[in-house]
């Protein structure tokens, strides 16, 4: 019998958000996410509770209000400028510029559209004021490590060097 997800469990888990209304995938993970449930809880309340019972190869899907967690959208954070005005190396759609306010906060700032004249930069969360639904493949439930428990996670190895070549510099 496999086991399934309940506190003090290491998981290990793949996922994507997806826009509900859309379709579009906003986010996904390129490697598997690990933590130790009830100990390092890494995801959202809301998608913690659906995973609980859960085994290694099942998939769910759980939809989560972005504005609850975010806030709505905030249009007073979206800037279009000449695009002249931008270094160029903010002249790609995705570049994240951080900006600094008197106060020495940071805030990101993403561009979001670009032509030969102009530049938009969106100061909000790409999930804000999005109904989204998250789906989560489960890849691992075990028994966590000594390690792995006192980390809340996966512990990942230096890299093995024995045997290098010493390379003169």
């Amino acid at each position: 019998m496999s086991e399934t997800i309940q506190d003090n469990k290491f998981v290990e888990l793949a996922f994507k958000v997806v826009d509900q209304k859309t379709g579009q995938i906003l986010s996904e993970v390129e490697f598997p996410l690990s933590y130790v449930h009830g100990h390092n809880d890494v995801l959202l309340p809301a998608i913690l509770t659906e995973l609980v019972g859960k085994s290694a190869g099942d998939i769910i899907d759980v939809p989560i209000d972005c504005s609850k967690i975010y806030g709505p959208r905030d249009e007073s954070l979206v800037f279009t400028d000449h695009i002249d005005n931008v270094p160029k190396e903010f002249h790609e759609i995705g570049a994240t510029i951080v900006t600094q306010n008197e106060k020495g906060e940071s805030k990101n700032f993403i561009v979001t559209r670009m032509n030969d004249k102009s530049l938009t930069v969106d100061g909000n969360n790409p999930l804000c004021g999005r109904e989204a639904i998250f789906t989560l493949e489960i890849l691992t439930v075990r028994e966590p490590t000594d390690e792995e428990f006192e980390a809340g996670g996966a512990i990942i190895a230096p890299p093995d060097i024995k045997g290098a070549r010493k390379v003169p510099v």
